[in-house]
């Protein structure tokens, strides 16, 4: 057991420099246009690549652990393996598959590894979106 934790502490950490490094990738130029975008259709088109760019990142992840999946024969083949780590990484969990039982314990640490990451994903959006509004000019009020 003590080998499966380590194996999915790596696994979990190897899914956290990724995300670091995706977002930390991006953000020169996030925060050029945050700042000079002043129009709706800008700030709207810099989302979506934001987003876009974030889904890649989950996806790289989910795909590391269901390479692991297949590669220690957990998972019968890597189609059956990216399915079920989309569904254990993203906590929707819909019970189809399961892992046999020695490697059950890494399904709730990829779990909580998509939680940390769909997280870090919010709060780097939130983040962006803090950064537009106060790049925006505020109206002048005529009583001042």
């Amino acid at each position: 057991m003590l080998s499966k934790l380590v194996i999915g502490w790596s696994l979990m950490a190897l899914c956290v420099a990724i995300h670091a490094a995706g977002v930390t990738a991006v953000l020169p130029r996030v925060r050029r246009q945050a700042t000079s975008a002043k129009r709706f259709g800008a700030w709207t088109w810099l989302s979506v690549r934001l987003a876009g760019w974030i889904i890649v990142l989950h996806l790289v992840e989910i795909m590391l652990w269901a390479v692991l999946y297949v590669w220690t024969l957990a998972m019968p083949d890597l189609q059956s393996a990216l399915y079920f780590s989309a569904v254990t990484y993203t906590t929707t969990g819909y019970g189809d598959l399961v892992l046999p039982p020695e490697w059950r314990l890494l399904g709730g640490i990829e779990a909580l590894t998509g939680i940390l990451m769909c997280g870090l994903s919010t709060g780097f959006f939130f983040a962006v979106f803090a950064r537009m509004f106060q790049a925006e000019p505020r109206p002048v009020d005529p009583r001042q």
